[in-house]
């Protein structure tokens, strides 16, 4: 499937009529479901990501799209958003959303279920209970990351996973950065001990792999400036950095470091140390976002001396995976300097050669890969040279060039979509594990393994 279509976080499908009578469906609809057999349900929609879910139309997807949400300007910037991409010159989208406002919201949507596809991606608070009770009735759920944010309500994500395995329903999180082409080729290179060698196991110290996410609360998005709903600087309601964006490089870490391996986090996963720290938000930065002219009540906790808003948005968690040692940091500043964006560096250590993301002024701010020997870089070469050749099977057009350490990898420009693209690739997967009725085996533990990460890193920063 095209790798520019887009969608986000949805509660899912089965293709059979027999389930979609099951999620509330009509006779009348029955014929639709057999050439469009997802119809999307929206809830809350408060994060711009569940826009971004229908950036693009999909074949599998009825046009009509469900939306249930408080009344409020988070719903009225999502439609916003839609209209804007049913607007467009180019590539025009076409789709028609029908809504409804109440503070009822979420039992409306439970007790109509007039679609067979839940999209969440808003107030991170409820998100857990959200994911739960919609399982618990049998529809399917993609969630946008986090799916929990606080430890206490781990266990009931657990158990959502277990209801979901009973009820025959697939329950996802989206993870984009599998996607990204940088990461795809450190992951694949990683796997050719000839270059590579073998992943070190590292120490606390020393990391076997690390990874660090640079965001920003001022930023641009579709081409517009991106308007942030206040509850997003509320740690509460949002969750704290630790245990947000770390979902994606946690993530990361398993994908890479053990591809395909079955995770037990009560017997693979050892937490080494964590800690937290805040960004500090000026009241006139936080209205440019926001629109609002002062803080909300439900921000006063967290305002300091001169006004200052303190957002526990950055954390670091190192912990052992089976026998490596690996570490996840988030930073979030306030906005990036001029030409910079959102940032991720990356480090796998092996044997042979270390393997590179940078993202920094030097490269661009585009990410890009480096590969970077222990020892002469000519006794190493040839088998780089195999390994690309092989490479370019999948990626048409790689090479590489000499730098001073080693050498970067030249990706075609065909191959970096882009992270809102990413969406859309991460939706045709799911809708591959949906059409055959099952997921590979290691996904759901290597969730359950990866929100146990977050939360026990947030809970052990705390202490």
């Amino acid at each position: 499937m095209s790798i520019s279509r887009i969608i986000i976080v949805i509660c899912s499908i089965s293709i059979s009529a027999a389930l979609w009578f099951a999620c509330g469906g009509n006779a009348d609809k029955t014929e639709e479901m057999k050439d469009k057999p997802v119809t999307l349900m929206n809830v809350d929609p408060g994060h711009f990501h569940a826009a971004l879910v229908q950036k693009d139309m999909y074949p599998e997807v009825s046009e009509t799209v469900y939306v249930y949400a408080p009344d409020g300007p988070e719903v009225d910037n999502h439609l916003g958003a839609i209209e804007g991409y049913n607007t467009r010159p180019e590539r025009p989208t076409s789709w028609n959303e029908k809504v409804y406002r109440g503070s009822d919201f979420f039992e409306k949507m439970l007790s109509e279920k007039p679609g067979n596809v839940m999209i969440v991606s808003g107030n991170n608070a409820k998100k857990t209970n959200y994911i739960h009770r919609a399982v618990s009735e049998g529809i399917n759920v993609l969630a946008d990351k986090p799916m929990v944010i606080s430890p206490d309500h781990f266990p009931l994500l657990v158990e959502a996973f277990d209801i979901a395995k009973g009820k025959g329903v697939l329950l996802y999180d989206i993870m984009t950065e599998r996607f990204e082409v940088t990461t795809g080729l450190q992951k694949s290179l990683s796997q050719m001990p000839e270059v590579f060698g073998a992943l070190e196991v590292g120490t606390l110290e020393d990391p076997a792999i690390t990874k660090e996410s640079v965001h920003h609360y001022s930023k641009m998005v579709s081409g517009k400036p991106l308007k942030r709903p206040a509850w997003f600087f509320d740690v509460a309601q949002q969750g704290e950095g630790i245990v947000d964006v770390t979902t994606h490089l946690v993530d990361l870490v398993f994908w890479e470091c053990y591809p395909s391996v079955v995770l037990d986090y009560q017997k693979d996963i050892e937490l080494a140390s964590a800690r937290r720290w805040p960004t500090e938000i000026n009241p006139a930065q936080f209205e440019k976002v926001t629109q609002l002219s002062s803080f909300p009540d439900y921000l006063q906790p967290y305002v300091v001396r001169d006004s200052i808003l303190e957002v526990y948005a950055n954390g670091e968690i190192v912990f052992k995976v089976k026998d490596t040692y690996a570490k996840v940091s988030v930073i979030w500043n306030y906005e990036a300097p001029p030409g910079a964006k959102d940032t991720h560096y990356s480090i796998m250590r092996g044997t042979t050669a270390n393997l590179v993301i940078r993202q920094g002024k030097d490269q661009g701010y585009q990410a890009t890969l480096y590969v970077e020997p222990h020892g002469e870089k000519a006794e190493l070469k040839p088998a780089l040279q195999d390994a690309i050749k092989r490479l370019s099977a999948t990626y048409t057009g790689l090479s590489f060039v000499d730098t001073e350490q080693g050498w970067e990898i030249k990706i075609p420009a065909t191959y970096k979509v882009g992270h809102e693209a990413h969406f859309a690739q991460v939706t045709d997967r799911y809708l591959e594990y949906l059409e055959a009725g099952k997921m590979p085996a290691w996904e759901v533990p290597n969730m359950i393994a990866k929100y146990y990460v977050t939360t026990e890193g947030y809970k052990l920063a705390k202490k």
